[in-house]
């Protein structure tokens, strides 16, 4: 049984120095998760890993099954889980490469499927979600970074977007007047959906990107491609370091 799980993004569908042991396919009430659970050892830890837009990046973030996903954790005795999130900057501490250890959210997707609650219930259930990640979880990360000497910044508000198209400068500023940092497209609803199931979360978002409007030109794929290559190195760094801490 892994208690660890990395959710992995867009520049994370594997893991390099995961010693793997094997791999579980896992069915469940809310459909086929993005993949196989891959299951082994990394840094000496026993983990699960799983990408969120499949082993091929092929899932677009607003067709991710975050329920089946989170379920699959969940199943296997997953209690902390560790998302990998490639996101765009908007405020100036927000660099292109940067590891940002966000502490709040904002919602801004739409028609996803967003909770366990519903159906035939017994009764309505509201969760708690006044601090959306982790503490624990986000102080780890943090002192992670900071042991291995990764620039980091350590809180920020990610602004969870629909996709799968790249947002309009008009409303990349409307988020800035709403208090986001970072926009992302995979924020929600797999945060509130590991509240729902008492899993421990929480987001190293690696920035790919300045959000429109904030950059100069065009944003291109070689642009994020060149940042996710870098930051993808420093998440690495960061899980050796975080390992002995969890």
């Amino acid at each position: 049984m892994s208690a660890i799980a990395i959710i992995g993004g867009t520049g994370l569908t594997r893991l390099g120095s995961l010693e793997i042991a094997r791999r579980e396919v896992i069915h469940t009430p809310y459909g086929e998760p993005s993949g196989p659970v891959t299951h082994g050892h990394l840094f000496g830890r026993e983990v699960a890993f799983l990408p969120r837009h499949g082993p091929g990046h092929t899932i677009p973030p607003h067709q991710v099954n975050y329920r089946a996903n989170l379920w699959a954790l969940h199943h296997i005795g997953v209690e902390q889980v560790i998302a990998v999130a490639a996101v765009g900057g908007i405020t100036e501490r927000m660099k292109p490469a940067c590891l940002v250890i966000p502490d709040q959210i904002i919602d801004y997707t739409w028609s996803r499927a967003h909770t366990f609650y519903e159906g035939s219930l017994k009764q309505v259930t509201h969760v708690d979600f006044t601090e959306p990640y982790s503490l624990e979880l986000r102080h780890a990360m943090i002192a992670a970074c900071a042991a291995a000497g990764i620039g980091h910044v350590d809180r920020g508000t990610y602004g969870a977007t629909q996709g799968p198209r790249l947002e309009s400068t008009a409303e990349i500023d409307r988020m800035a007047r709403d208090g986001c940092d970072l926009v992302g497209m995979t924020g929600m609803p797999e945060a509130g959906l590991a509240r729902e199931l008492g899993l421990s979360y929480a987001t190293c978002a690696v920035v790919a990107n300045w959000a429109a409007g904030r950059g100069t030109g065009e944003i291109t794929m070689e642009e994020v491609g060149q940042n996710l290559d870098i930051g993808m190195r420093d998440v690495a760094r960061m899980l050796e370091a975080l390992m002995p801490l969890l």
